[in-house]
């Protein structure tokens, strides 16, 4: 009887979503096609579109640590992916205009990865040369002074480790732009989509922000050893606050 009712809530929260995506799509879209900086219009915009969502659904975002952001400043973001909620996660905690890395099958979803893909770098992880292409992107996106999110996982962590093995990317990206990583846990997602199920479940979403982790000077091991330190912080944040 509560998987019923569990499905009956799943399928209303994933109506509201499309519905919302249907309505604020186009207009998500328009400022950054008609203007340099008009993705700061679109991502209040998904704002919209996420905090709507998310109150219809029963599902709350607590942020912790907003103080630790200097909002002239671009960052790497590097967070804990567990579960898709993280998707709108990430708009309502971070205070910045910014762009996501995304995995490339995200794109193929119709209306939604035309929307998405206007604040997105999609990549293919399978390919040496996809990745290759979407670091210079991140690169160009850096060099202009807007913010980028990476999953440094490289993928939903499914498994009961509390991280998977970290990519290298965003940490040679960081060392190569002296651009700061800023960690970010994210905790409760997973309870409202839990792993290996599509069902949702109402619930609260509590996001921690760490202080900025400035690039080492390039070396032979900076990439190998910036990446341990940064999954260590990121690592002590869930176990802090889980």
């Amino acid at each position: 009887m509560i998987k019923f009712f569990q499905w009956i809530y799943t399928l209303y929260s994933a109506l509201i979503f499309i519905a919302l995506l249907l309505m604020l799509g186009i207009f998500i879209v328009i400022p950054i096609l008609v203007a340099d900086r008009g993705d700061k219009v679109s991502i209040r915009l998904i704002r919209v579109w996420a905090g709507i969502w998310a109150f219809l659904s029963g599902i709350r975002f607590e942020v912790h640590g907003k103080e630790r952001i200097d909002p002239t400043k671009p960052y790497i973001y590097i967070f804990n992916h567990r579960s898709f909620i993280d998707a709108p996660v990430i708009p309502m905690a971070i205070p910045q205009a910014l762009r996501a890395l995304g995995k490339k099958e995200l794109s193929k979803i119709p209306f939604f990865g035309w929307v998405v893909g206007k604040l997105a770098v999609w990549v293919d992880r399978t390919s040496v040369e996809s990745r290759r292409a979407s670091l210079e992107k991140l690169i160009g996106i850096l060099e202009k002074g807007i913010s980028v999110v990476v999953a440094p996982e490289g993928t939903r962590n499914d498994s009961s480790d509390l991280l998977l093995p970290f990519q290298k990317g965003a940490f040679r990206l960081s060392i190569d732009t002296r651009i700061p990583i800023l960690p970010m846990a994210v905790i409760g997602a997973d309870q409202i989509m839990k792993r290996g199920s599509i069902l949702l479940t109402p619930g609260k979403v509590r996001i921690y922000f760490s202080d900025p982790i400035n690039p080492p000077i390039p070396s032979e091991n900076a990439v190998n050893e910036f990446a341990s330190k940064c999954r260590n912080r990121l690592e002590a944040m869930l176990l802090a606050h889980e």
